[in-house]
């Protein structure tokens, strides 16, 4: 009976099993743990003593076999042991364009502007300032979400076309442009047709407008004159109506949205005769816009 006031409970028992279940799982995670350190030592070390032609060759290795994080290991290496050597600067923006490879944008664009700011008369630097655009362009979400991002992308694209018009980056970029600028005009008829469901129609003229006025070189101008159309006419606003749908039939008569505007005109004895003749060249529907209003 002594004996037994020495022998744990069935609840310390218990505990004890599950201790000594979990000690193991511990120390495997520790394990783990202590490896990852364990290997970035030797990591370390190994770029310490490679020499700069190895740790480069290593990372194009990397980077042709899309291990992209082993090759932003092995040129961040370079940075690091080799800062002042001729193959730091290739190394710095190879490092940006492993780590656009790998969708890690927020890292590329920091990287890519280091490489800006420490290799101003490089003549790579075209090349970071566009990686760098398509970091931003990249990450274009769609229309149903804040466009900030839209933005941002127009805006680096723009400094490529501004500080390299001639280059074939620019070329490239002036095509994007107009897409960023397509997309912010699809986001504004969104938000415009939202606005005309639910007849807040005050509202829905500012955004179709902006669209005429602001993205004149978009497919959504034709739909956005149209749109005016239908909310001025819902407004008994009949000149407005019949305005609009002049411009729109001066610059785009063979289009749907005309035809569809020209026949809501028509069954509200609005027009009288044919639709009006084609407008010609450049400038003309914001010259168009501006005499009727």
């Amino acid at each position: 009976m002594i004996a037994n006031r020495f022998l744990p409970s069935a609840s310390v028992r218990r505990s004890a099993m599950a201790l000594a279940a979990v000690v193991p799982l511990l120390a495997a995670c520790g394990g783990d743990s202590d490896k990852k350190q364990e290997d970035q030592i030797a990591l370390d070390a190994s770029a310490q003593t490679a020499s700069v032609e190895t740790l480069y060759n290593n990372g194009m290795d990397a980077l042709n076999a899309k291990r992209y994080t082993s090759a932003v290991d092995q040129f961040t290496a370079i940075e690091a042991n080799y800062p002042y050597s001729s193959w730091a600067q290739h190394a710095l923006l190879m490092e940006g364009y492993s780590q656009y490879m790998e969708n890690h944008y927020t890292d590329a664009i920091g990287t890519l502007n280091r490489f800006v700011q420490l290799h101003p008369t490089s003549s790579d630097v075209p090349y970071a300032y566009y990686l760098r655009a398509l970091c931003y362009y990249e990450q274009i979400s769609d229309i149903q979400r804040d466009q900030q991002g839209t933005v941002d992308a127009m805006n680096a694209l723009q400094e490529v076309v501004n500080r390299f018009p001639d280059s074939t980056y620019a070329r490239d970029a002036r095509l994007k442009i107009d897409l960023c600028r397509d997309h912010l005009a699809g986001k504004e008829m969104a938000i415009g047709r939202w606005y005309q469901e639910q007849h807040f129609y005050e509202a829905a003229i500012g955004r179709f407008q902006a669209v005429v006025n602001d993205y004149q070189t978009t497919n959504h101008v034709p739909e956005a004159l149209a749109r005016l159309v239908e909310v001025y006419l819902a407004l008994g606003l009949s000149d407005e109506a019949r305005k609009t749908a002049a411009v729109l039939g001066y610059n785009y008569p063979g289009n749907y949205w005309y035809a569809v505007t020209y026949a809501q005109l028509d069954r509200d004895h609005l027009v009288t005769g044919a639709p009006p003749p084609r407008g010609s060249g450049p400038g003309f529907l914001s010259r168009t816009w501006d005499w009727l209003f």
